[in-house]
């Protein structure tokens, strides 16, 4: 027997604190779905009396990238076990698995299917039946498809039976264009995916003034090998051929003008294979004058649209803040999806899903990213966190099926101007304190801005660099990374940086203005005249299953909310902007705020925003 202190007690319940917070943080992020596969382990049941049927077997005759498959199966000794797997490409017999070693034979399955279902979902009676059907949600991901029957779940997979082969008309076509700002204000970039190399094709975009001539500007053309990833999944059952990322550089837009676009490929026997035809609108000039809508999140991922990979409590917040933006698309001008993208976690064929889900958004306004855990971090790889959230990926998805606007796209930092704001991303998965490389890029965005052309200076990181009241944050005492605020917060108070968003925490939080922990300003909805601090956003809300906040209440803490939602930033004008928080299920703002100011005001000084005077000076 012994006595434990009142300072071992505190210890322990501290500890149990602290794990309960690892633990709800790593559910948070859920579990990537294709990982609850034994792949390796699959093995042959075959039974002639069992099927699987798809239908129709081709797809795409209009011209669509996305159709629905009607599956029908049978089996003789049906169990709530057994499951659909698709498969692409469709054939995925030991044929296709590399012999690691020449005296072990390769197993049945290497790679994962790219999405799965219950066979009882949609058919609660074919456990007592043995027959059932599906309706799945197919994309066009340059290769054809089979559903193939699996009894004994997902641990120790039996294929049963194999379908006949669907496949889209055109697997090669160009789909799932992605618009990004280029480096100059008047340049928008045109990024998608073909399966055509540059052997077999010229990748062009055909564009121009909507209504007028049309001119053909190349395209750069990228993609990568199972040896570029940095490990499992991504380079083993994960794998699965990226295809080509091509990307166009549309040059000298006239500001605020609509262009109308079509992706195209010139086959070397001279004939020509075409998108549908987009349009978007040029970004205005850096200081102009005129209405801006921006939109900002992070951590959406993605969901289906069929029900199938169901993350944990994933469903539906990804799909909902999709729809929103959908909807609302006529009032956003660009998109900011700062960090954990789509969560594939080194399942390759979800950035394909991502990205056919984000096409109406993508094709039209700039969709613009921030690297995060999820795609960036891989133990040996150079990122700031030692572990192994991207699953193999270590950024090279992130880097090549997106273009963003940085000098070295591995060094996922760079700064971006939309009309009367400046945007300053940060890479959180590098180092970011004093003395590194980026800390002087953060200082040189920031004090380089004209802030009478363009005053609403905005900062952002996946990561929480600022504050946040998640508790995960709040168990290790910094309510934020640790050493972040004290590297970056003399920076923001400096320049006068007037909101800095972050993702990472998957729910919603505003705080008041802030420098050094203490509020400079009480107001919560209107805030005029000197900017006295900065204001920190959490908007991890995009859809990844929620995260919860700690009991502790904090003065700085203004509004939290335990939903899904997005940012939305409206600058009316030099003087006034409007910040709206919408929630993804029904688009209505519920946090709001307006900041009103002059010139003048952000030219007046506050604690730490001028140089030191003595009486000498």
């Amino acid at each position: 027997m012994f006595v434990v202190g009142m300072t071992g007690l505190r210890l322990i319940f501290w500890t149990i604190l602290l794990v309960l917070a690892i633990l709800q943080n790593a559910n948070s992020y859920g579990v990537q779905p294709l990982s609850r596969i034994g792949v390796h382990k699959a093995t042959f049941a075959l039974d002639n009396r069992a099927y699987v049927k798809a239908s129709p077997d081709v797809l795409g005759l209009n011209g669509q990238n996305t159709e629905w498959v009607t599956v029908e199966y049978s089996s003789q000794n049906p169990s709530i076990d057994d499951w659909i797997g698709v498969f692409s490409p469709a054939n995925f017999s030991a044929s296709t698995c590399l012999a690691e070693n020449p005296r072990v034979t390769p197993p049945l399955l290497c790679s994962a299917p790219i999405k799965y279902q219950y066979a009882n979902y949609s058919s609660p009676d074919y456990k007592d039946t043995g027959k059932g059907s599906l309706k799945l949600l197919l994309i066009n991901q340059r290769s054809d498809f089979s559903f193939a029957l699996f009894s004994s779940g997902l641990l120790n997979p039996k294929l049963v039976a194999l379908s006949n082969t669907v496949s889209f008309t055109n697997p090669n076509a160009p789909v799932y264009p992605r618009l990004a700002q280029g480096k100059e204000w008047n340049e928008m970039t045109v990024t998608w995916t073909s399966g055509y190399g540059i052997d077999e094709a010229e990748p062009f975009v055909q564009w121009g003034p909507k209504g007028e001539h049309r001119q053909h500007s190349p395209a750069v053309t990228l993609t990568f090998g199972r040896n570029s990833m940095c490990g499992a999944p991504a380079r083993t059952v994960g794998w699965r051929d990226p295809g080509y990322i091509h990307t166009s550089f549309l040059k000298e837009l006239w500001p605020n003008r609509v262009y109308t676009y079509k992706l195209g490929h010139r086959l070397f026997n001279s004939t020509y294979i075409w998108s549908q035809e987009y349009q978007f609108k040029a970004s205005p000039f850096p200081g102009q004058n005129s209405l801006q809508h921006v939109v900002i999140f992070g951590d959406m991922g993605k969901d289906e649209a069929d029900g199938s990979n169901e993350y944990n409590n994933f469903q539906r917040g990804s799909l909902n803040t999709t729809n929103q933006l959908i909807k609302d698309l006529n009032n956003i001008d660009i998109v900011f999806h700062i960090g954990d993208i789509c969560y594939a976690n080194g399942y390759l064929s979800q950035w394909d899903q991502f990205t056919a889900q984000i096409e109406p958004i993508a094709s039209a306004v700039p969709y613009m990213l921030a690297s995060g855990n999820h795609e960036r971090d891989w133990p040996g790889t150079g990122s700031f966190y030692e572990n192994m959230d991207s699953g193999g990926e270590c950024g090279v998805l992130a880097e090549t099926m997106f273009f963003v606007p940085a000098e070295n796209r591995a060094k996922f930092w760079y700064s971006t101007d939309y009309g009367m704001f400046r945007f300053c991303i940060a890479d959180t998965e590098h180092d970011w304190r004093e003395g590194t490389e980026q800390y002087k890029f953060i200082e040189h965005c920031l004090a380089s801005v004209d802030r009478q052309k363009q005053p609403w200076l905005i900062f952002l990181a996946h990561r929480v660099l600022g504050y946040s009241s998640g508790i995960s944050y709040a168990i290790e005492g910094s309510f934020a990374e640790p050493m972040a605020r004290e590297s970056l917060q003399k920076l923001w108070q400096k320049y006068k940086v007037d909101i800095s968003i972050y993702g990472h925490v998957h729910n919603y939080e505003r705080t008041c203005p802030i420098y050094e922990n203490r509020c400079t300003d009480y107001e919560k909805h209107y805030y005029k005249g000197t900017p006295k601090g900065t204001i920190h956003v959490v908007a991890g809300g995009g859809g990844a299953s929620l995260s919860t906040f700690t009991t502790l209440k904090t003065n700085w803490s203004l509004y939290r909310d335990y939903d899904y939602g997005f940012v939305k930033l409206t600058a009316f004008d030099h003087s006034n902007l409007l910040f709206e928080y919408k929630k993804s299920s029904d688009g209505k703002v519920y946090d709001t705020f307006r900041i009103s100011r002059d010139y003048r005001d952000i030219l007046a000084c506050t604690v730490d925003s001028c140089p030191s005077t003595t009486l000498a000076s």
